[in-house]
């Protein structure tokens, strides 16, 4: 309604609110970071996100979760554990 999309700035809010433990952001900030949307596209970021919206109780989350961790290496995911620890510490 006469507001111009902008990914960049939702991204920055989406962070600000899944950082606070606001499950629909959490959610959504792996939607974004797995289409590339005002991010480049980021596998590991992607299924950090899913996994944190997840283990909230997301049900949604757990699909795309799954997709994302097909293209992944065991590399990848053990980067992804590793950033949830990280966020879990926050």
């Amino acid at each position: 309604l006469g507001v111009n999309k902008d990914d960049r700035q939702a991204m920055i809010w989406y962070r600000k609110a899944a950082e606070q433990g606001y499950t629909p952001a959490q959610y959504n900030l792996g939607i974004m970071y797995a289409n590339g949307a005002g991010v480049p596209k980021n596998d590991i970021q992607a299924y950090a996100w899913f996994t944190i919206a997840a283990v909230q109780g997301n049900e949604e989350a757990k699909r795309p979760r799954r997709l994302v961790k097909e293209r992944m290496t065991p590399a990848q995911i053990a980067k992804a554990q590793q950033f949830i620890r990280d966020i879990e510490c926050k």
